[in-house]
């Protein structure tokens, strides 16, 4: 969110889509439908709205640094990180792999277009320090994407910014 110059030994990693994970994740939906089967109990079925974004971690030793990201209509944007080692083939999301706090941003319809995004800072302040703990551990991570209120993936750009472990 912040506008500062990044210092030179800032590492920005992008959000991207996983599209083949979504993809996955919405077949699982589209089957249970097909055959009037219910879920497992406690697993998270992907919604119309939500996609499955990832953030690729080339070194471990990470301290959070600060978020960026636009929106450049309305709408609100969550992120949900995912706790599990995603082998989607063998297992579901369930509902207890969804870590807390949840990040969110918004721009309301009424607000004229250069009002800047309004967010929980705390939040996403916690939530940056828990990707980067969890960065120690993985060189991948899993977000669940919901766009709510007319926010779209194509208005979006989203990334965070870490600093390397002294």
């Amino acid at each position: 969110m912040d506008n500062a110059t990044a210092p030179p030994h800032a590492l920005e990693l992008v959000f991207r889509e996983d599209t083949a994970l979504t993809e996955m994740m919405r077949l699982r939906v589209s089957s249970l439908q097909r055959s009037g089967q219910k879920r497992q109990d406690g697993e998270r079925l992907l919604l119309p709205h939500e996609a499955v974004y990832r953030l690729d971690f080339p070194t471990q030793e990470l301290h959070f640094s600060r978020w960026n990201f636009s929106l450049s209509a309305h709408g609100r944007v969550t992120i949900t990180g995912i706790s599990q080692h995603w082998t989607p083939d063998l297992t579901h999301l369930m509902t207890r792999q969804l870590l807390e706090p949840i990040g969110t941003f918004w721009r309301n319809a009424n607000d004229p277009e250069e009002t800047p995004l309004k967010w929980l800072e705390a939040d996403m302040q916690e939530f940056g320090e828990r990707i980067a703990e969890l960065a120690k551990v993985r060189k991948v991570m899993y977000f669940l994407f919901a766009f709510k209120d007319g926010a779209e993936a194509a208005n979006l750009s989203c990334s965070v910014e870490f600093s390397p472990e002294e």
